[in-house]
């Protein structure tokens, strides 16, 4: 469901909130086209589909057919789903030799608008794969994080709560894919900045064995530096490696990190967009070039 308030102007498409029930759309005429004749979308914001709620599905299409049709756009003779990539997989796992469609001329922002609304609306994307949707608008179509809200019905606080979830480490945001992580616990981990910590955490929590509100301690005691029960500590470091990390923030004008000791660690260089790395790049061509002369 929209957030309340909520308004675009695609909600007509979709106003079903099951998968495989009947609606009228006024004025436009379902099609059946041959379901070889029908291509998934590869930018399709959705990416996992679970795999018993599709045999069930599929049970239900084999009996009754596809009550809702697909969304698509023809190209040379062969459509492309815009809305409806699960009832076209339950069809097709049923065995269906066609499928009802209504076809649309979209530009491919639209194409990306409706796939990513459709989703948002039925509550089907994880928060990983909502987040990378909107994205994928703002990087492809030049869009602001208030465009985004206004075009898929949410809020600006919605939006850019869900795209900071993109901030977290793989191992993490793959846990909130699989379901064993909820958006809210990520969310309570944005902040650690210590990766192999926020791992920790994440995997501690994961499945419901914490709740938000006792991750959301565990975080404040990490930047506290009281009571961590768990994983790596903060030690001191040697006075050469201390003289290290100042002689690098100050050569590369950046933020500067270390882990570890004298013996065995990581450095982490920040740089902040394209053309920061850019510079810092620049800055260690010209000292390769010194280092030549």
């Amino acid at each position: 469901m929209a957030e309340k308030g909520g308004n675009n102007k695609y909600s007509a498409l979709y106003n079903d909130h099951e998968d495989n029930v009947k609606v009228e759309i006024a004025g436009v005429n379902a099609i059946d086209v041959d379901i070889t004749l029908i291509d998934r979308n590869p930018a399709q914001p959705r990416k996992t589909f679970n795999e018993d709620s599709l045999r069930e599905m599929s049970s239900s299409v084999a009996t009754y057919g596809v009550l809702q049709p697909l969304l698509v756009t023809e190209s040379n003779g062969r459509y492309l789903i815009i809305a409806g990539e699960r009832r076209f997989r339950a069809a097709y796992m049923a065995g269906l030799k066609k499928v009802p469609v209504i076809v649309r001329e979209l530009t491919n922002q639209q194409i990306q608008e409706i796939s990513l609304i459709e989703n948002l609306h039925r509550e089907d994307l994880n928060a990983i794969e909502a987040a990378e949707g909107m994205r994928e608008l703002m990087e492809n179509h030049g869009l602001t994080q208030e465009a985004v809200a206004s075009r898929i019905g949410k809020s600006r606080p919605y939006v850019t709560n869900t795209l900071r979830l993109l901030q977290l480490p793989k191992e993490v945001t793959d846990l909130v894919k699989e379901g064993r992580l909820s958006p809210g616990h990520a969310r309570a981990l944005i902040s650690i900045d210590d990766k192999d910590y926020l791992i920790l955490l994440a995997k501690q929590a994961c499945d419901n064995r914490l709740t938000v509100r006792e991750l959301e301690t565990k975080v404040r005691l990490y930047f506290s530096r009281k009571n961590i029960p768990v994983g790596p500590r903060k030690t001191a470091l040697p006075v050469e490696l201390k003289a290290l990390v100042g002689d690098m923030k100050r050569v590369f004008a950046t933020k500067v990190r270390i882990a570890g000791n004298e013996s065995k660690g990581r450095i982490y260089i920040d740089y902040f967009n394209k053309d920061d790395l850019d510079r810092i790049h620049d800055l260690i061509e010209r000292l390769k070039y010194d280092e030549k002369l």
